[in-house]
């Protein structure tokens, strides 16, 4: 048995039939919404902070997050996402993101060690991949009217990795990122 199927499952929720559902045309309203910042924090390492409000409950965004194996299905530019043996019996998941940037195909890989602290708080280290440091966690805070999801990141690029390509990537995906998690906790 592998450590994925060993946790606890989440409560299950039924999506409510008239919370909002994302589509094309409010898709740019809903980047807009999310906040985001980048820190230098000295040398070539960057602190990004992300977040949204999204109308689910916090079990929803959860089970979205968790879901490792079909984060890929619907996370833009995410090609791989799939759960690896853990030699202390955790959670160790493997990420590899895909896109063509100034017509080059630019792939980052990285094998994260996660630690779950249901129902509110995502921990991940990096254990190898395309980055010296990779590093933080997401972030689930009960509101009135759903809940607040936050994306925490330090990252250190590796040398053959310009820092600044890095960080318009970060400012470009994590919105469509956290647009697609939305859509998937208020659809599913």
């Amino acid at each position: 048995m592998d450590a994925y199927s060993e946790r606890p499952a989440a409560p299950s929720w039924t999506p409510d039939p008239l919370a909002p559902e994302v589509t094309n045309l409010d898709l740019d309203r809903l980047l807009d919404s999310v906040e985001i910042t980048t820190q230098d924090l000295g040398g070539r390492k960057r602190q990004v902070q992300a977040s949204l409000r999204v109308p689910a409950p916090v079990e929803a965004l959860w089970q979205v997050l968790t879901n490792y194996e079909k984060l890929a299905d619907f996370i833009p530019n995410l090609s791989t996402s799939r759960l690896l043996p853990h030699p202390e019996g955790g959670i160790r998941l493997e990420q590899v993101g895909g896109q063509r940037i100034l017509k080059l195909n630019f792939s980052a890989r990285v094998v994260l060690d996660m630690v779950e602290d249901y129902p509110h708080r995502i921990s991940f280290t990096i254990v190898e991949g395309d980055f010296k440091e990779f590093s933080g966690y997401w972030q689930l805070t009960p509101q009135a009217k759903g809940t607040e999801l936050g994306y925490f990141l330090e990252v250190r690029p590796k040398l053959t990795m310009p820092v600044k390509v890095l960080e318009c990537r970060l400012n470009i995906d994590l919105p469509r990122n956290l647009a697609a998690i939305y859509q998937q906790a208020v659809t599913q």
